[in-house]
Order: C-alpha cells, then structure tokens, then sequence
C-alpha cells in the first residue's frame, strides 16, 4: 500500500521531531499536497534545480532535502528567481518538496552520527548534548589510532569528492584517537571541541577561528566541504524511512540523488607561492 505525503513525513518526524529544531529553522513540508498518493522519494543535501530536475526526470513523488528551500520570510514565490522557479517546477509535476534541517543535525541517530558511522567511529555520544542521547555533533573513538595524515586519508576515501578536498589544521604526526564530529558548519562548536577530541572535522571554518583556536592549543582540525560531510546522512535517512513505512504496512522506494550540489567546481593551487598578504 502506498502512502500519503502526511502520512511518509509523519515517519519522517518520528525519527527527526520538529522540537528538536532550532528555533530559527524551517522545516517539514515546503510545497505539496499532504494527501498525494507517494511511491518514490528522492533524497537531497539541497533543494536546487538540478535535484528537481533529476526528481522530475525519475518519476519521484517527493523529494525531501536537509537544507530548507525557504529558510527566511518570502513575501512571494513567482518565478523570477531560482527559489520560486525550483517551487513552479515541483507544483507543475506533482512533486512534494520537504526538509529535515536542525532536527536531522540533533536527532539520533542524525546528521552526525552518520558521518561519525563514516569513519568507523565508536562509543559515539553528542558533542553538545540537548537531551540523554541527542544534541549537536557527535565524539567517538577510531578502532587503532591513526596520524593525523591517515586519519585525513581515511576522511577523504570515505566521503564523495568535492573541489574543496580536504584540509588540515594541525601536526600530520600527531597521533589520533578521539574524533569530534559536526556535519554542516561547525565553527561555533570550536571551544566545546578544544580539550574533548584529539580533530575535529567539520565544515566552513574560518581562517580567523581556526587559527586563534590552534594558539590556544585546541585539538586538530580537519575541514571538509558542507554537502560533502551532510552527504552520508541520506542513505541512513532514507533506509531508517523505508523501514518505518514498511513496519506500518506502506511500501515506497527511496534514493539518493546522485547528483553533486556543493557550489565549487574548480580548485586550482596558487601559482604565486612566495607572495602573501
């Protein structure tokens, strides 16, 4: 039996609850009908053409995404602009469209937890706990310790490439045995971290927070691209929504977007190695 949109993120809620969000966030139903009859769903880091476009071209019947489409007070959403005409495309073919943000990143198992599961990490816990077992980020241990140059290896062969590669902050030698996690930006999670983890990967962090925090002998860092540390949540969400579904008797399939939606698409290294300002 299939189900309705109501009813498929009802399931979704159930593992991401809406209190669980910032209060700050959008999430749940964008565009849709609650009642429209769902067999394929489609998973996206974000709600951009080309993730509509591939839910069009595959015959899905919502897409759900971490990202919101519409985080901040719109006044309309004609198609005069890339949001308004990602919503015209979804109506005009039947799409629904919904998100699962900061309830996703604090759930658990969420957003961290899957990158932590990326890594192999174990004896996970929340970085920033909000509750017995939920909260932002997550800690864990490596199965042997590893350099912090192999430690970054592992980083890069486990999640999809990106332009942005992956970049350290810290002693290649160092020895690692404790991980901090945060998928997304994690910057602000930067004096929780310090003494609590021997790296911390994340994303977006900035050069004036990153390099007052080494001073301060902080942990090591390891900065990856936001889509690409938000990447590995999708698979655990989508298996974790079949099954639901599938225990209250309703069949649907799920997928993942293959589609790579992280902004940068060149890296080039600097020609002018001995100029700096």
């Amino acid at each position: 039996m299939s189900a309705t949109v109501a009813q498929v993120l009802a399931a979704l809620e159930r593992r991401y609850p809406v209190d669980l969000a910032a209060d700050w966030d959008a999430v749940g139903l964008i565009c849709g009908d609650p009642v429209a009859s769902v067999e394929r769903v489609l998973f996206a880091v974000d709600p951009v053409q080309v993730v509509v476009d591939e839910a069009i071209l595959g015959g899905f019947d919502l897409v759900i995404t971490h990202h919101p489409l519409l985080l901040r007070g719109v006044h309309g959403v004609g198609a005069t602009n890339a949001k308004g005409k990602a919503v015209h495309s979804l109506i005009r073919n039947d799409i629904a469209l919904a998100s699962a943000h900061t309830n996703a990143d604090h759930a658990n198992p969420g957003v961290s937890d899957a990158l932590a599961h990326a890594f192999g990490l174990r004896n996970l816990r929340p970085l920033d706990p909000s509750g017995p077992d939920t909260g932002t980020g997550r800690v864990g241990e490596l199965l042997e310790p590893l350099t912090l140059q192999k430690f970054a290896d592992l980083v890069a062969a486990a999640l999809p490439a990106t332009h942005h590669g992956i970049r350290i902050a810290g002693d290649p030698d160092l020895v690692v045995r404790t991980v901090a996690v945060c998928g997304g930006a994690g910057d602000s999670l930067l004096e929780l971290v310090a003494q609590n983890a021997d790296v911390y990967v994340t994303s977006d962090l900035r050069h004036h927070r990153t390099q007052d925090h080494l001073a301060d002998e902080g942990c090591a860092l390891v900065d990856v691209a936001h889509w690409a540390s938000e990447w590995p949540w999708l698979n655990q969400a989508a298996a974790l929504l079949v099954s639901d579904l599938a225990e209250a008797g309703f069949s649907i399939t799920a997928e993942v977007s293959a589609t790579p939606t992280d902004p940068w698409t060149a890296h080039r290294p600097s020609a002018n190695q001995g100029s700096h300002s």
